[in-house]
């Protein structure tokens, strides 16, 4: 049977499909169960999750003005009276709703990891350094209204931010090892307690100023491409642009790379760096090959695009729906660059049944393929805030087991973000934000060659 929470509970972690829960969060339990196998702790950071209420209501979008989603007021604000025809239809407007950019990433090479805490702050906890007892907080006068960012593949200590206006390349600076500041950068150099001092190093402005809602690194920071020369790669897109942008981050040079989109709400490389895929928020998406950048158009009756998931061959895509309890995954039928490809329903039947949801609102899954982690909107009083882990087989085609529940730390929590931590060889980590102000980690350990 599933592993269940009970309420009043919370979760410390897998071992061997078993989900082991405690009546409150303690780095003592830690250390009885994971630590013993994995050596480390990883303690709960805290954060003020007030800025992080969720997504806009129609209401407000259309109220905003300077504010998260500003950049919509004038288009709307234009379609209410007529004067043009703005990039956002009605339907449009009601389908940011369903739309959650707040992010998480773990550090790929690294026990790092980088989370939106705040409409214009990010907060770091490096648990090689003190035990990540000194979380840093990233806070700079261009870094306003934060909705996504990732870490640099093969970079170093790098770490991109997408806010209004463009995108902001933090740096880890160390004795011995201090980032170059690209010339006319106003930057500042932040540190708590630490050694390790973080510093703004480049601002990669976006085309009129507007905000960046998706970035993703090709999979090792550097690619080489018929379009543009060798460099590092990171792509970019905002929700009002009919473009999304290819950015040579080592000369702060952007490629636009226009095909009549708009309203990108989403963009992932393949860990093989042959495909890109982009989606919008009018259920549309495209998936693109990468050597001679041409795209082939999908269309979704589920809703937008809310999740979207590689597996470690870059062979097929797991995708999450606003408005379907089933995922879909996208299978590649011949070797790139060929854009044919199906795709296929992935139930989840225990969602329904178990929780009674009828929407997967988010998913996560780890890079070995073997774990998948699914929040789900609203459903049974008793199941609500949870979040459901599967484990996952792949030959022929996905399948899916439920292992249990993790719950949250205090008064119904619901989860804001999460994300797998892939470095351990005995499991991976997942990471959550949840709404009652803790970013929890959940080491997954279930591997018998290496669990006593």
């Amino acid at each position: 049977m599933p592993s269940f929470p009970q309420p009043g509970t919370v979760t410390i972690c897998e071992i061997n499909r078993e989900l082991i829960t405690a009546d409150h969060l303690s780095d003592d339990d830690a250390r009885e169960t994971y630590a013993k196998i994995l050596g480390t702790v990883f303690s709960p950071i805290p954060f003020e999750p007030d800025s992080l209420s969720g997504t806009a209501t129609e209401q407000e979008v259309v109220s905003l003005g300077k504010g998260s989603l500003g950049i919509f007021s004038a288009a709307i604000q234009a379609l209410l009276s007529g004067s043009l025809k703005p990039l956002f239809q009605p339907a449009d407007v009601k389908l940011l709703q369903g739309i959650d950019f707040h992010s998480l990433s773990w550090h790929h090479h690294k026990h790092v990891i980088a989370f939106i805490s705040g409409a214009h702050h990010v907060t770091i906890c490096d648990y090689e350094d003190n035990g990540g007892k000194t979380p840093c907080v990233l806070s700079h006068e261009s870094q306003k209204d934060v909705k996504v960012l990732e870490w640099r593949p093969n970079g170093g200590k790098t770490l991109s931010v997408a806010c209004m206006g463009g995108i902001c390349i933090w740096a880890a600076s160390n004795l011995g090892n201090v980032p170059s500041v690209r010339s006319g950068v106003h930057s500042n150099t932040l540190s708590r307690g630490s050694a390790t001092r973080w510093i703004l190093v480049d601002f990669l402005q976006s085309t009129d100023s507007e905000q960046i809602s998706a970035l993703s690194w090709s999979p090792d920071g550097r690619y080489p491409n018929q379009l543009l020369p060798y460099c590092t790669y990171l792509a970019s897109a905002s929700f009002e642009s009919s473009s999304f942008t290819i950015w040579d981050v080592s000369q702060g040079l952007g490629t636009p790379i226009r095909r009549g989109l708009g309203g990108i709400s989403l963009l992932k490389w393949s860990p093989s760096g042959d495909y890109l895929i982009a989606a919008k928020v009018d259920g549309t998406f495209y998936l693109w090959e990468t050597n001679t950048w041409t795209s082939e158009p999908w269309s979704s009756k589920n809703g937008v695009v809310t999740g979207a998931t590689w597996d470690p061959d870059g062979r097929m895509i797991l995708l999450s729906f606003s408005e379907s309890s089933t995922l879909g995954s996208i299978h590649f039928a011949s070797k790139p660059p060929s854009l044919d490809a199906h795709l296929i329903p992935v139930e989840l039947p225990e969602i329904k049944s178990l929780t009674d949801s009828h929407v997967i609102e988010k998913i996560a899954w780890d890079a070995s393929g073997e774990r998948l982690a699914v929040s789900y909107r609203d459903g049974d009083e008793l199941y609500k805030g949870l979040i459901a882990i599967f484990d996952v087989k792949r030959i022929p085609l996905i399948s899916t087991s439920l292992i249990g529940f993790i719950r949250g730390p205090g008064d119904n929590p619901k989860p804001i973000a999460f994300s797998f931590n892939d470095k351990f060889k005995q499991g991976p980590l997942l990471s959550v934000c949840w709404s009652t102000g803790f970013c929890c980690t959940y080491p997954l350990i279930f591997r018998s060659n290496v669990v006593p």
